[in-house]
């Protein structure tokens, strides 16, 4: 039984973890969330945004891990 998904990510002869991309991924797309939440004012409602940050980059991993890049 193999399975469908890749282990590792290779760049040249340099093998890294999926996990590598997920995370770059998922930063990206917490800072455009966190960008557009201080374009509509809704961060002054947060008692530490910079958690709130991390927290929006987690949640992101998972659903990144879940349905898109399973590694």
């Amino acid at each position: 039984m193999t399975n469908p998904f890749p282990h590792e990510l290779s760049i040249g002869d340099v093998y890294y973890s999926p996990l590598i991309l997920v995370a770059l991924i998922s930063f990206l797309a917490a800072l455009i969330t966190v960008m557009v939440l201080n374009k509509l004012k809704l961060t002054r409602y947060f008692y530490a945004p910079s958690y709130v940050f991390i927290a929006i980059m987690v949640l992101y991993i998972v659903l990144i891990d879940t349905f898109w890049i399973k590694f």
